[in-house]
């Protein structure tokens, strides 16, 4: 009989009263993919928190080769083989890319670290993922956010683990990024690397898995082998109910142009962007990583510089404005990093709601916290947020209930033009399909939404109209009915006119 090579038995973690793990089992055996699979808030990160050792559980069992595991710390659990890959990064900025990498194994000799061997290990761990092309010394900071991941995924490969827990890695990766990161997971695991993967895209979970297991609520509450008529069943398992409709659609009318754009340009990019966004229309971007897709929303926005061009709402010039008139103009920018620029991870939940427009929650000068808490709950509940309250900082809820507090912010200030960079990254079927269902509603109301997405299906889903971006330009806008994935894939890398 094969030991499994990580087991898992009835494990419980509460933080006060909020039971987070309620009795979860798995089992996975040696160099096999493993999909965790859950919606947000279920439970996954707190699992793989506990067997990182960033927390330890409340009771029971955990054995990695049929020998008693429970690491105090993370070194520990690094030590022992466990390492864990998240979907917050969890870089230094201000560190270079080499450092980062070794960042806690530093290689030493005579008490001092040795720099040329560190080095040759950063180049090993980044040769393996096809990313040696890294600048070494470069702070990380510095790199798009696609080339931190990779950074993070290179560190957790240092000291050979022997399971390797992987939290949406390929969230902020290109499609060419994510087909290297498959192939370093594949040559692992015929190494005997045991590989827990967590991703909210099934089709990636169907492709590299062997087996999966569900969480729900606390619990994990199926496994069985992955294979595609499995599926729904799955999808089924994630959210208690049958999910038939994963891009619901709401009628609306598309109006008189609200926004115009005319050969926008910005410091490195955008080079050439001219669009009208019209009311009551979703409008998707596409494009591959580093084709100026955030850097046309940020400029726009004027959180980065506008050197050329114009832009016109409702007719009247508005070039150059500071974010605070846009959102005067009652425009919103949710941005793709939302740790670092969308929200205030050490505030709560109300906080970050109100953020941009406390003037609800405000009688006599003064905020009063009553009346932010009960707003603050309104908007909990019709966004499906999973928190104990509302004023539980933001840091303790999930990445994907994070996410839904973003949006929520824009939905509070009654934006009337929302520009969404990757609103779904990290998010759950379940709550992707309501976000869906939100921008509907949103452009039924006669609302415009500039939606920029890495995934095509929720793009040719969701969007009226499609223009795809290519090294800082973006394409003739067509509907999105006129577009296919093969379409947008040769538009994105340069090989149509279009």
């Amino acid at each position: 009989m094969i030991v499994p090579r990580l087991r898992i038995v009835e494990v419980r973690k509460s933080f006060g009263a909020t039971q987070a793990l309620r009795q979860v089992s798995l089992s996975v055996g040696p160099g096999e993919v493993h999909a965790l699979i859950g919606e947000n808030g279920a439970g996954k990160s707190t699992l793989m928190k506990i067997l990182s050792a960033a927390h330890l559980q409340d009771s029971g069992d955990i054995q990695l080769d049929g020998n008693f595991y429970a690491p105090r710390t993370p070194q520990a659990a690094r030590s022992a083989g466990v390492a864990m890959i998240y979907q917050e990064l969890s870089l230094v900025p201000h560190l270079s890319v080499e450092e980062n990498i070794l960042l806690g194994s530093e290689p030493r000799q005579w008490g001092w670290i040795d720099r040329k061997e560190r080095r040759r290990r950063a180049v090993s761990a980044l040769e393996q993922l096809h990313q040696s092309h890294l600048p070494l010394d470069a702070p990380v900071h510095q790199l798009p956010i696609a080339r931190q991941q990779m950074v993070e995924i290179a560190r957790a490969l240092i000291g050979s683990p022997r399971v390797l827990i992987m939290d949406e890695p390929t969230s902020s990766l290109s499609k060419e990024d994510t087909k290297v990161l498959f192939k370093v997971i594949l040559r692992l695991r015929d190494r005997g690397v045991s590989i827990i993967y967590i991703s909210h895209f099934l089709e990636e979970c169907l492709e590299l898995a062997t087996h999966y297991t569900v969480l729900r609520d606390g619990e994990s509450v199926g496994t069985g082998r992955m294979k595609r008529e499995a599926l729904p069943e799955i999808t089924r398992l994630m959210v208690g109910r049958e999910l038939n409709e994963i891009y619901p659609h709401t009628p609306h009318a598309i109006g008189a142009p609200l926004l115009e754009v005319t050969q926008l340009k910005g410091v490195k990019k955008p080079l050439n962007v001219s669009f009208k966004l019209r009311s009551g229309e979703i409008l998707g971007i596409a494009g591959i990583v580093g084709a100026g897709r955030t850097e046309t929303l940020r400029a726009l926005f004027g959180l980065d510089p506008q050197i050329g061009g114009d832009v016109k709402l409702r007719g009247i010039c508005c070039n150059r404005l500071p974010p605070r008139a846009w959102l005067q103009r009652r425009v919103g920018y949710l941005s793709e990093n939302r740790k670092e620029e969308g929200l205030m991870l050490h505030r709560n939940i109300g906080d970050n709601l109100f953020l941009s427009n406390y003037r609800p929650c405000i009688s006599g000068g003064f905020i009063k916290q009553r009346r932010q808490e009960s707003l603050a709950a309104r908007w909990i509940s019709l966004l499906g947020i999973k928190a104990r309250h509302p004023s539980q900082n933001l840091h303790e809820l999930s990445g994907g209930n994070q996410q839904k507090v973003a949006l929520g912010r824009l939905l509070h200030h009654d934006a009337e033009i929302l520009l969404l960079d990757e609103p779904t990254r990290g998010i759950d079927v379940g709550s992707k399909s309501q976000i869906y269902k939100t921008m509907g509603e949103l452009a039924a109301k006669g609302k415009s939404v500039v939606f920029i997405s890495s995934y095509l299906p929720e793009l040719l889903g969701v969007c009226d109209t499609i223009g795809v971006m290519c090294r800082g330009t973006l394409s003739a806008l067509r509907p999105a009915s006129e577009w296919t994935e093969q379409d947008i894939v040769a538009a994105a890398i340069g090989q149509n006119e279009n």
